[in-house]
């Protein structure tokens, strides 16, 4: 079991190296043909071929390329209104010969949408019809009986990634983009949830005024659940905070933490952060310094939100 193993992964392994050779004028041209695309790229293919198809149009549409997958048999009985002029087809057929794709392409042509042909049958029917022809055959497939598609879906998988990334390069297309289309993953969290989407605002804050009693403050600490308190002066300008931790150390020299008042254990020019700044920035700043809590203030000093760790980790950002 080992050996076949270790031999299919040999042998698709060398199918996907035979591709380098293979980024020509042809490949180069197919990115032309999609970069002047005005429409969406049309992605078809038949069996297996086809659910390799739809995993290129996926990649393709969220690296900045928009596609969609057509199912070449339900083309033929309708869903080919879904091919408009300004559209580019990548289709995909090992033998160039698959029946549904064959009966296609004369629909494409009416159209004037240009097609790329991933294909082993450089003599093919599809490959004759392509306005620009990937090979991307095979020299054997990892089934013993040559009979399943293996080596060869795994070379046009291969071949479509090629084609997605070069032409995510060429458009410039950055982290900020494919956050854009991935707003539900932990990256799209990253780079687009700002401080102010899920700091805590208004009474949520806790704050204390610099002459209160520190049992009132404790009550404040307690009552907003974040380990701290913002203490304000009577402009309610910031300055400072009282963490947990600031009591455990005071408590540990002192037992009149009672006889105190807030001023008297403020701790100073706290860390601060932008209600504008992403919130991944937060997260960097709180590991820098080994806090768990970040405070906004608006342009005169005065506190408007507050983050914490549990906060971002809520959020997906951690």
């Amino acid at each position: 079991m080992l050996n076949r193993a270790k031999k299919v992964l040999q042998i698709e392994a060398e199918a996907i190296t035979a591709l380098i050779g293979r980024v020509n004028g042809s490949f180069e041209k197919s990115c032309e043909i999609i970069l002047a695309c005005k429409g969406r790229v049309v992605v078809t293919g038949m069996g297996k071929s086809g659910l390799i198809g739809k995993k290129i149009a996926a990649t393709l549409a969220s690296t900045g390329t928009p596609a969609l997958f057509l199912h070449p048999a339900e083309g033929i009985h309708g869903d080919l209104g879904m091919v408009t002029k300004g559209d580019a087809i990548i289709a995909i057929s090992n033998s160039g010969e698959t029946e549904e794709i064959v009966k296609l392409l004369p629909v494409f042509k009416r159209l004037a949408v240009p097609v790329i042909a991933l294909t082993g049958g450089m003599n093919s029917s599809l490959a004759k019809a392509a306005d620009a022809t990937i090979d991307v055959g095979v020299k054997e497939e990892a089934c013993p009986m040559g009979l399943v598609p293996t080596a060869s879906t795994t070379a046009a998988l291969a071949m479509g990634d090629a084609i997605a990334i070069t032409l995510l390069d060429k458009r410039g297309f950055k982290e900020e983009d494919f956050a854009c289309f991935h707003p539900g993953g932990s990256l799209g969290k990253r780079l687009l949830l700002r401080v102010e989407d899920v700091m805590h605002k208004g009474d949520a804050i806790p704050v204390v005024a610099e002459s209160t009693g520190m049992r009132e403050a404790l009550f404040e600490i307690t009552s907003k659940k974040m380990g701290i308190t913002t203490v304000v002066d009577g402009g309610g300008k910031l300055i400072g905070v009282i963490t947990d931790g600031d009591l455990r150390r005071y408590l540990e020299k002192s037992d009149d933490l009672f006889k105190r008042s807030a001023g008297e254990l403020v701790s100073r020019n706290p860390k601060i952060i932008a209600k504008e700044a992403m919130a991944a920035e937060a997260v960097a700043i709180m590991e820098r310094h080994s806090i768990t809590s970040l405070l906004s203030v608006d342009g005169e000093g005065r506190p408007v939100g507050i983050i914490h760790l549990h906060d971002l980790l809520k959020a997906g950002v951690v």
